[in-house]
């Protein structure tokens, strides 16, 4: 193993991999391909190509070069490994409505869990706040190689975190304060959604007088950007009625939305390829640990899949550790969903769900150079071995 450590990524490095077949996850597989990475991006992808003389040459004959898994779904640097309350940052649990805390404040990037993800090919995350509130916080997509959080960000923040279900209920219920009941979740949603819609109107009304300008508020501030639509909701929803009750109120506040768990997809997969939402399925490698997992299974990405609904699939790590990505893909497929379709739900469909396409995903000219080379086939055996992972151009496994 071979780990570079620097304080961001090094943009005097050309690499040139060649031989290797290519998943591109845009088009149709190379055999015998090549890519050459230029400070940090992808400058070619193809067959045929000729490696600069200053290149530092990467043969992958033999292996797949694919690009960086991406997981969706993650609390991954909040809730540290084997350390409990001192490294639990994930959930403040006093208080329903946290739209201003921010994930950023909270990740610890030296933590083992970011070592072991790339170490199995997971670049990306999408890692935020846990689902104790009704209103969790903002969400960050980041690499998963770094010291410092702030050159590790894709894009931040990128999702408000909203849970439904049991979860909130439980924390408060602990409290005895509310929310209590389902009603209750959903009526602390409307309410705050309500209040920053007003304080946005007041905010518009008072922009050429600042004597009528709002007191500053900065949960509304940060729900303002879910009702301008800079960020989604992410919704936390297993059972069938929540993730209803999650679009009934994106639809009602005309805001985007993600459907997050989403463990009873399947039951509902025909109303939900009609809504045009993705599907961030899991954790589904995991026991049923409370009431609204009964309907647990590895069916539910193939069944939404083949109801024309967008998937990726998640660990929600450290529920299932995150290296365990593609095992989780893997057994999505021994249940029927189709190899590549299994793959691009740990890659560009999970980008595209949360809007990072544009960066990570795929195997394409412009791209950040985030490839990930692999002896084996990670879909389907076991003892698939990670050969090299390179984040933003550079070698940080080997």
């Amino acid at each position: 193993m071979l780990i570079r450590v620097t304080k961001e990524p090094r943009r005097d490095i050309m690499l040139f991999i060649k031989n290797g077949t290519i998943y591109t996850m845009a088009g149709s597989v190379i055999e015998k391909g090549s890519i050459l990475i230029k400070d940090g991006k992808i400058l070619e992808v193809g067959k045929d190509l000729v490696a600069p003389l200053d290149a530092e040459i990467i043969d992958a004959e033999g292996k797949m070069v694919l690009p960086g898994f991406i997981d969706a779904h993650s609390h991954l640097g909040m809730w540290e490994e084997g350390i409990g309350f001192e490294g639990d940052d994930g959930n403040e649990a006093m208080d329903p409505v946290t739209p201003h805390l921010r994930a950023i404040d909270a990740i610890n990037p030296m933590d083992i869990s970011f070592e072991e993800a790339y170490m199995a090919g997971v670049t990306s995350v999408v890692t935020g706040p846990g689902s104790a509130n009704v209103i969790g916080g903002m969400s960050v997509a980041i690499k998963t190689y770094g010291r410092r959080i702030d050159d590790m960000i894709i894009k931040e923040p990128i999702a408000m975190k909203i849970a439904f279900g049991e979860n909130p209920k439980r924390v408060y219920y602990g409290q005895k304060k509310s929310p209590m009941t389902r009603m209750a979740t959903a009526a602390i949603l409307r309410e705050s959604l309500y209040k920053a819609k007003s304080y946005l109107e007041k905010k518009e009304l008072a922009k050429d007088d600042p004597s009528k300008m709002p007191e500053f508020d900065i949960k509304m501030e940060a729900l303002a950007k879910v009702l301008k639509k800079e960020i989604p909701l992410k919704a936390h929803a297993h059972r069938a009625d929540d993730i209803f009750t999650a679009l009934r109120i994106a639809k009602e506040f005309d805001v985007d939305i993600t459907l997050d768990h989403c463990t009873e997809g399947h039951l509902i997969a025909d109303y939900l390829a009609e809504e045009g939402k993705g599907a961030i399925v899991g954790p589904t490698l995991s026991n049923r640990s409370k009431f609204e997992l009964k309907n647990l299974t590895f069916n539910t990405p193939r069944i939404l899949h083949e109801a024309g609904v967008k998937i990726a699939i998640t660990t929600d790590s450290p529920v299932i550790p995150l290296q365990y990505l593609p095992i989780c893909a893997g057994l999505a497929h021994k249940f029927g969903l189709d190899e590549m379709e299994a793959l691009k739900a740990i890659t560009i469909n999970a980008a595209e769900i949360v809007g990072i396409d544009d960066r990570v995903g795929s195997i394409e000219v412009g791209k950040d150079a985030d490839i990930i080379i692999v002896e084996g086939n990670p879909i389907k055996d076991i003892d698939y071995k990670t050969y090299m992972t390179i984040i933003n151009g550079e070698i940080v496994y080997r």
